[in-house]
């Protein structure tokens, strides 16, 4: 069976009990994380470093904390610390801007206005057509964010609680679009046979009453639950739990395959992992990215994910 604990669950464990627990109330939307993601493009400057060559220009999408968010009038967040110390490696100032999370793959691919996308990228095959991906710095799940009281998880896997795709069956199910839980919740409902099968198990959800409705940010998302727009939300765990934490009434749980699915013994997490993405032939760019994340290891990932999830 799949474990999911090397870097996820070992930086934050203590967030799947409380983060995704029950904070009690009505639903009330944190306004700071509600914006289009895709209204208005903001930078800032990034590393102070000296320059030693060009910009680096980063594309994120500032709505998927604790990995990137806005502080203010700033982005920050775990790959902004990332890329801020490439940044002073290379004595190169880093620039960000906040765009669509769809747009982020094919505009690094082209070379023309991002060098760099960093914002929790889940490597998948057909993007590593597109673009080169550093070595990958965290693992995480999907996980469905759900009104306080409203389902009951399905098992445990240790001290983790879960779902069951087919406990999703009939039920309206929002996403962030384009994020990998927009390509699982669409792929077992539609049993796609398209590029990212390496993602889905085609056809969970099949004929079984689910829909999807995607958004532009996984706020958003959670926003229709309390509206009553949607069921459900399939979204990462890290910024699943930062949402259940930040709003009042939701509670989560790790999205898992029943036992038999690929001949597994048990129920596995809908499991993924991320790097930084740069455009084919920055060799010297995602040689820095590498030697960055390998001088921070395992340790230093969680630590930046503790910091900003206010853990530290």
């Amino acid at each position: 069976m799949k474990k999911i604990f090397a870097l996820a669950m070992a930086a934050a464990m203590a967030l799947s009990i409380a983060a995704c627990g029950n904070n009690g109330g009505s639903s009330s939307k944190n306004n700071s994380s509600v914006s289009n993601p895709g209204s208005s493009s903001s930078q800032n400057g990034g590393s102070s470093a000296p320059q030693g060559g060009a910009d680096i220009s980063v594309y994120t999408n500032a709505y998927f904390a604790p990995f990137e968010y806005y502080d203010g009038t700033d982005i920050v967040g775990v790959d902004v610390d990332v890329m801020n110390l490439v940044g002073e490696k290379l004595g190169r100032k880093v620039n960000y801007t906040n765009v669509e999370f769809g747009v982020i793959i094919d505009t690094v691919s082209s070379g023309n206005l991002a060098d760099v996308g960093a914002a929790g990228i889940t490597i998948t095959d057909s993007r590593k057509e597109l673009v080169d991906f550093s070595d990958p710095y965290f693992t995480s799940v999907q996980y469905v964010i759900y009104p306080a009281g409203t389902m009951t998880p399905d098992g445990t896997d240790g001290d983790v609680s879960y779902i069951l795709w087919d406990s999703l069956a009939g039920k309206k199910i929002g996403v962030q679009a384009d994020t990998t839980g927009d390509i699982y919740v669409d792929m077992e409902i539609n049993a796609a046979n398209g590029d990212d099968y390496d993602l889905g198990r085609d056809g969970m959800l099949l004929n079984s009453g689910a829909e999807e409705t995607r958004y532009d940010s996984a706020q958003l998302a959670a926003d229709a639950v309390g509206a009553g727009q949607v069921d459900v939300v399939v979204v990462d765990y890290l910024p699943a739990s930062y949402i259940v934490d930040k709003n009042t009434g939701y509670e989560c749980a790790a999205l898992y395959y029943p036992a038999g699915v690929d001949g597994a013994d048990a129920a596995f997490p809908t499991e993924e992992q991320y790097a930084i993405c740069v455009t084919k032939g920055q060799d010297e760019l995602l040689a820095a990215i590498n030697e960055v994340l390998a001088g921070l290891g395992q340790d230093g990932i969680n630590d930046l994910v503790m910091k900003h999830m206010g853990l530290e």
